[in-house]
């Protein structure tokens, strides 16, 4: 499609290009051709885009269906009530689902496709920076418990991803910062160059979403986490790289009662599992501080905000599902642009570092 790139990920695509929303039923109907499309979207987005979808497709073959906005309602009990309006209206298994959104609408409209009649279709279709770069990508759904985020879900490959730049003008600068953080992420694993690059573009990706700048991070990034995930589908090796900053963020960001963002608690937990390296010695002195430049430079949070409890956060770490034999293990860095992962760190030592965080505000 003119103007637009694709990168493979196995068996789909994922195709970037600003005004692919306009012209996304020609890859639709290719990828996923259905007798009826059901579009899952949140309050925030659904105004903004879902029409323009329901024509790319066909109103008369589509269907929109609405949920509250935010991380706390990608729950077992949205994802109930989803499935029940399906069955209620009726749809088989020659519906396609398409998510429509940020990362939970992606998580949770997957979850419901990967479950609904053993398994339907569905397309990505990212609205934020961080579902561009990093949650359509790779298969992974499902929904939050108590008990932590993700703890319930399934592996479902999208028939294609569909991420449109242009979008990004509506996107809250939060949330383009949240985003910012996945990609700085995918730098200090994956491509040292990358980092060094997106630390120097920062003003100009904050200040222009749909700048060229911009369009170059999201693909980068894409490249980055695509040749991880086709390496390692099922996160039992070089994908649980992916995880550095989210064994912390993800317990932080939970006990924060999610009013910090995905990336926002991400960009605390790669700055505290950096300090945690260099601790234990697998991390390059410095690092630490490298990447807390960089995230306060994107404006984003690098220290634990004070009221949060820090024997709940460590202890929101021992039900993380990336434990193994009972006990936590991190993803961590090396240097930057080369991680390092399944290091087990004993709970009196990530506790110092928790409280150096405070300590040092």
């Amino acid at each position: 499609m003119s103007g637009a790139s694709s990168i493979n990920v196995g068996s789909y695509d994922v195709h970037v290009g600003a005004g692919l929303l306009d012209r996304a039923g020609e890859i639709i109907r290719t990828a996923a051709p259905a007798h009826r499309y059901v579009i899952i979207s949140d309050a925030n987005v659904a105004p903004l885009y879902a029409a323009r979808l329901r024509d790319a497709v066909g109103s008369a073959q589509s269907e929109l269906l609405t949920i509250p906005a935010g991380e706390a309602h990608k729950t077992r009990e949205l994802w109930s009530h989803l499935t029940d309006d399906l069955l209620a209206a009726g749809y088989g298994r020659d519906t396609t689902i398409l998510a429509l959104g940020g990362g939970v609408i992606g998580d949770l409209a997957g979850f419901v496709a990967a479950t609904y009649m053993r398994g339907i279709p569905f397309v990505q279709l990212p609205t934020t920076l961080l579902a561009m770069i990093d949650a359509s990508i790779g298969g992974k759904t499902g929904v939050d418990t108590p008990a932590g985020k993700n703890l319930v879900g399934a592996f479902h490959r999208p028939r294609a991803v569909i991420a449109d730049p242009a979008v990004l003008a509506t996107l809250p600068p939060n949330h383009l910062r949240s985003g910012i953080a996945e990609a700085v992420k995918h730098g200090a694993i994956a491509d040292a160059a990358y980092y060094a690059a997106t630390n120097t573009e920062l003003p100009r990706l904050l200040a222009n979403p749909a700048s060229s700048a911009m369009r170059s991070l999201i693909i980068r990034s894409i490249e980055i986490k695509a040749s991880i995930v086709l390496q390692d589908e099922r996160e039992g090796g070089i994908r649980r790289n992916l995880n550095f900053g989210h064994t912390l963020g993800h317990a932080i960001e939970s006990e924060s009662g999610y009013r910090l963002l995905h990336g926002e608690a991400i960009a605390i937990g790669m700055v505290l599992e950096a300090l945690l390296g260099e601790r234990l010695g697998v991390t390059a002195s410095g690092t630490a501080k490298r990447l807390r430049d960089t995230l306060t430079r994107a404006e984003l949070p690098a220290t634990i905000p004070k009221d949060l409890d820090l024997k709940r956060i460590l202890l929101a770490t021992h039900g993380d599902k990336k434990a193994r034999e009972g006990a936590t293990e991190y993803a961590l860095v090396a240097e930057i642009g080369r991680a390092i992962a399944g290091v087990r760190a004993p709970d009196e030592t990530v506790l110092e570092v928790l409280t150096q965080s405070v300590s040092a505000q």
